[in-house]
């Protein structure tokens, strides 16, 4: 025979010092992504994906994208857009041809170069206390094989002496083609100069130009811009020509050496151009 005995007591861990919270399954993950965004802060779930896949880590987007919302640390993207600087002002010089015709594809490194001027505001406090507006300008040549950009000039004010700068430090970094160049840009004022277009031509390169105000004729650097300014720009106050200069050279670089791209088989710019030499170099 047994007895059952009833106590109104329930067990309770607590009581016995015992954890009731599981292990988080996810915290070599989480940790994984968090010091990735430390040195990327401007990567989404789309770049961290194969950034953790090359540590080891055998993971999709979609839980990417989900520990991130659990951390908090999705990119943030800002709408405000700053106004387009236009460069075009009428037929000054020659106008070329558009030899590029949107085929901005290439498998030749140095072949396909494209350019285009872009404006960046800051603002400083002058002798009398009041808030100033100041402009500064970049000139970047983008070589199309691997979208990295080659060479750049950054000023206070549009300038034919700068730009012939970076064009001919563009020249000079491509000189190792196999095959004929072809620069291509905007219908720009200074890209209508008679030195730029000689320049050019002295060099055996062909000029090949947009359609007039037609910004898809130059979308990849169109969409440089777009990134440079969502990713360090947008969202930032800067209050000196220099700093924001500093700012833009860093990005450049970094843009360069160590920011990944999907068309590139989540290689960097240069990574991608390393991996292309030592493929030629071994084959």
């Amino acid at each position: 025979m047994f007895l059952l005995v009833y106590t109104p007591y329930l067990f309770c861990p607590t009581q016995c010092n015992l954890s009731t919270k599981r292990p988080d399954k996810d915290k070599v993950y989480k940790d994984a992504l968090l010091e990735l965004r430390e040195k990327n802060k401007d990567y989404g779930y789309k770049r961290l994906t194969p950034e953790l896949k090359k540590l080891g880590y055998h993971i999709n987007r979609k839980k990417v994208l989900r520990l991130m919302r659990e951390l908090g640390i999705l990119v943030t993207a800002f709408s405000h857009k700053s106004r387009k600087y236009k460069s075009y002002k009428g037929t000054v010089g020659k106008v070329a041809s558009n030899r590029l015709k949107r085929r901005f594809n290439t498998s030749v490194p140095h072949q396909k170069i494209t350019t285009d001027t872009t404006e960046f505001k800051y603002y400083y406090i002058d002798q009398l206390g009041n808030t100033q507006t100041g402009r500064l300008y970049l000139d970047p040549y983008m070589d199309l094989f691997n979208s990295e950009i080659i060479s750049f000039q950054i000023t206070k004010r549009p300038n034919g002496e700068s730009m012939m700068e970076a064009l001919k430090a563009a020249i000079e970094r491509t000189d190792d083609c196999i095959f004929r160049r072809t620069f291509h840009s905007d219908q720009g004022w200074a890209y209508q100069m008679k030195r730029y277009s000689k320049t050019l031509k002295d060099n055996g390169i062909f000029q090949s130009m947009s359609r007039k105000e037609n910004c898809y004729d130059n979308s990849p650097m169109e969409n440089f811009f777009s990134i440079l300014k969502q990713e360090m720009y947008y969202g930032q106050t800067y209050h000196s020509f220099e700093e924001l200069a500093e700012s833009i050279t860093k990005y450049i670089n970094y843009y360069n050496e160590e920011r990944i791209k999907e068309k590139l088989g989540w290689l960097s710019p240069v990574q991608y151009r390393s991996q292309y030499t030592n493929s030629i170099v071994f084959s």
